[in-house]
């Protein structure tokens, strides 16, 4: 594993360059805040007239049409949604997409499943904050920076990793540290560096970030509540108080949080947890799943139920998004909230 930090990368290959920002949601804000608060030089492409080509022009960018944007730009980053880069790209961005320009993604999914295939004359590479956007921003306002991923796809013109690391400087990520995907050695034969990024960031927000949490949360508070316990204990035990215990985590990994709980809480884990989570039961299941995301199973469902206007997922967000779990939260979380000065 190679680790880029401050004195291996340098503003120089990007400094005279437009970066033409497409898209302007939580990345593309907090992207290109930080790039040109550190001197580069940033347009951004949106749809004419929409909210967010209002907010980028309130926000003191220059504003452009997603076409005249990766026109006028040398560094074209990719920040719309994986479900329409394809469609921007083909419609918009690909007519621009001249010899030695640079194409920059976030998130390797349009390329790693051959939904975007860029020219061979251009750089196309990946700068990716493991981070959210708002925390991105908040940290490099605070003087420092999170981690990141660099990742080679093409290098055209020989500069395409300076220039990534260009891109990553501007943003405060050398400052933390920035994994070069290209220096691992793949799990599979033919597997590029962009398929590390995707195939990983599909699995984990599936099996444990988003779905896997979710449903253990949800699982241990109907059980709870099933057996008669009030919902508000319910909801602190099996949701609230899990920020503490990732917090501890992030900090200093599992034995870490360990180390801080009780001796009870630590015993009861260590011995209950395996009986929720039976590795010989859930280890298979986990393997398909990241094997649907290696041979593009997954990425094959989530364009065809885009393509229908998402009709599955709008069905489990009304199933699943008022119940009382929710609904116990949102009463309790008013307590959280510190009441204005009068």
């Amino acid at each position: 594993m190679k680790i880029y930090r401050e004195k291996d990368a340098s503003l120089d290959a990007v400094k005279k360059l437009t970066i033409a920002v497409i898209g302007y949601g939580s990345q593309g804000q907090a992207q290109s805040a930080m790039m040109r608060d550190s001197g580069l030089k940033v347009i951004i492409g949106v749809r004419k007239d929409g909210d967010s080509w209002k907010q980028a022009q309130k926000d003191g960018f220059q504003v452009f049409t997603i076409s005249e944007a990766a026109k006028n730009g040398d560094i074209v980053q990719v920040l719309v949604p994986d479900q329409i880069q394809a469609k921007v790209y083909k419609e918009e961005i690909a007519p621009a997409m001249t010899k030695g320009k640079t194409l920059c993604f976030s998130h390797g999914f349009n390329i790693s499943y051959k939904l975007i295939v860029p020219p061979k004359d251009v750089d196309v590479i990946m700068v990716a904050p493991k981070s959210p956007g708002p925390s991105e921003r908040a940290t490099f306002l605070e003087g420092f920076g999170v981690p990141a991923l660099v990742a080679i796809h093409q290098n055209a013109t020989g500069k395409a990793l300076e220039k990534a690391l260009g891109m990553a400087k501007a943003m405060h990520f050398t400052m933390a540290g920035v994994i070069d995907l290209n220096s691992f050695e793949p799990p599979k034969k033919g597997m590029s560096p962009f398929d590390l990024e995707t195939f990983t960031d599909l699995f984990g927000e599936q099996a444990v970030l988003c779905g896997g949490v979710a449903e253990l949360i949800q699982a241990a508070f109907e059980t709870m509540v099933e057996k008669g316990y009030p919902p508000e204990m319910a909801y602190f035990e099996a949701s609230h108080e899990l920020k503490l215990i990732t917090d501890l985590i992030y900090k200093g990994g599992i034995e870490e949080m360990y180390r801080r709980v009780s001796n009870t809480a630590e015993y009861g884990g260590r011995t209950r947890g395996k009986l929720v989570v039976d590795r010989k039961v859930v280890k298979p299941v986990l393997k398909k799943m990241l094997e649907d995301c290696e041979n593009g199973g997954f990425a094959k469902e989530w364009m065809a139920e885009c393509d229908a206007s998402m009709p599955k997922l709008k069905k489990m967000r009304e199933a699943e998004g008022d119940n009382l779990l929710q609904k116990t939260g949102d009463e309790l979380r008013k307590m959280f909230v510190k009441p204005a000065k009068k």
